[in-house]
């Protein structure tokens, strides 16, 4: 039979050639296609490879001497990746393959994770780690459609325990392959990033107005990997424009918090020059892991639980000076045209009056701050409504319309 789709599978062959030719086994089995990638450095696999260890190396620049002569362990790696993300990409694009596969430790997944984030979004992308969902994997190096799954019992030789990890990654990753529907481009994306109606309600006006106009909407939820899957593809130039009105987590990141998106938040539409309407949206919060204590210098604050998993604590307001600077420094390093839209009503449900964290001084001192920190080049246009009113997104549309106008933003299809 001949296989419908192939997937890439990556590992070090000279230590775990019998666990990664189990999966290999398991996707032939299912009726898939399989190539073969070798990152090791110092060892061989049994038997040949569809890319070996040359191959990767020479396809970042550089040979596997240079990786053992280096005398690191961490350098060669970084070599290795470095070959790996691009020789996978050269296969996707080439036709090869149709989705990717990786297996190992704290080396491995470190590898592992530019090579997914090589690939477009829409292509499988599976990682099979000892380390899966470890607080040591950064956000800002996850893919946006990244998977994984923890390699339970697996460090060393095959059992029982580690097959059944093995087993349903393989079926996972072509199956995926076979069932995944590929982002279309028949319209222009808008990328926007928000929360839950409870709290946010400006996409619910938004939305089906700009899919009126031809364009389609993606909404990303900025809880952490939402800000991540949405600074992932501006990076990546996906948006002709994009309403980042959610941006707690730039919030998040610069106090701490472990609900980030990674310290580049808010910068790569900008520095794409991809048209960009902002504005501040849960200005007054920081959002804490919700099981974890509030750290002893947020206690003793005004806090909402909005469920066991995310607690929101209010800023002081020095903070909120501090994050209106922040905000303005990312706005900075926009080099296409960039508007910040300032609802002096306020921007969550919560903060609004007889709401529990309403606080009128905190508000205006955060409006006069942010109102200074807006650089030169970007246009600050500053509303008397709420994010939440009707007004806030008609004062967006307005701005959107008249960029489709100029031609700053391509027209929608039809």
């Amino acid at each position: 039979m001949t296989p419908d789709k192939t997937i890439l599978i990556v590992g070090t062959y000279d230590t775990k050639d019998d666990e990664l030719s189990y999966l290999a086994d398991r996707i032939r089995a299912q009726g898939g296609g399989v190539m073969s990638m070798d990152v090791s450095v110092l060892g061989d696999p049994k038997s040949p490879v569809d890319v070996s260890k040359h191959d990767v190396a020479q396809a970042g620049g550089h040979t596997i001497q240079d990786a053992i002569d280096s005398g690191d362990e961490n350098h060669a790696m970084q070599i290795m990746a470095q070959g790996a993300a691009a020789r996978t990409l050269e296969l996707y694009q080439a036709g090869w393959i149709d989705g990717v596969i990786a297996l190992g430790g704290t080396m491995g997944t470190d590898l592992a994770l530019d090579v997914c984030a090589a690939l477009p979004l829409g292509v499988p992308k599976y990682v099979v780690s000892t380390v899966s969902f470890s607080a040591m994997l950064p956000p800002e190096r996850l893919a946006a459609d990244i998977q994984m799954i923890l390699w339970a019992g697996g460090l060393y030789g095959l059992n029982s325990v580690c097959k059944s990890s093995l087993s349903q990654a393989a079926g996972a990753v072509l199956g995926a392959a076979r069932a995944v529907e590929p982002p279309k481009r028949d319209r222009p994306l808008i990328g926007m990033t928000s929360f839950g109606k409870t709290i946010l309600h400006y996409m619910v006006t938004l939305k089906p107005e700009l899919e009126r106009r031809g364009y389609e909407v993606a909404v990303f939820h900025a809880t952490g990997m939402g800000g991540r899957a949405f600074e992932s593809l501006a990076a990546q130039g996906a948006f002709a424009c994009v309403m980042d009105f959610a941006t707690q987590e730039v919030t998040n990141h610069h106090m701490g918090s472990g609900i980030s998106a990674g310290p580049d938040r808010m910068t790569n539409a900008g520095r794409r020059g991809i048209p960009q309407i902002t504005s501040s949206a849960c200005y007054d919060l920081v959002d804490l892991i919700g099981w974890h204590p509030i750290p002893e210098r947020l206690s003793g604050r005004p806090t909402h639980a909005h469920n066991r998993l995310l607690t929101s604590v209010i800023l002081t307001t020095d903070e909120r000076h501090e994050i209106a600077q922040v905000l303005g420094d990312k706005l900075a390093q926009a080099t296409g045209p960039s508007v910040f839209i300032l609802p002096k009503g306020g921007g969550n449900e919560w903060d609004r009056p007889g709401a529990p964290l309403h606080d009128a001084d905190g508000l205006a001192a955060f409006n006069q701050a942010m109102a200074r920190a807006i650089p030169d080049t970007t246009d600050l246009r500053v509303l008397g409504c709420h994010i939440n009113d009707e007004a806030f997104a008609e004062a967006v549309l307005e701005v959107f319309d008249e960029w489709v106008a100029q031609g700053v933003v391509p027209k929608g299809a039809g």
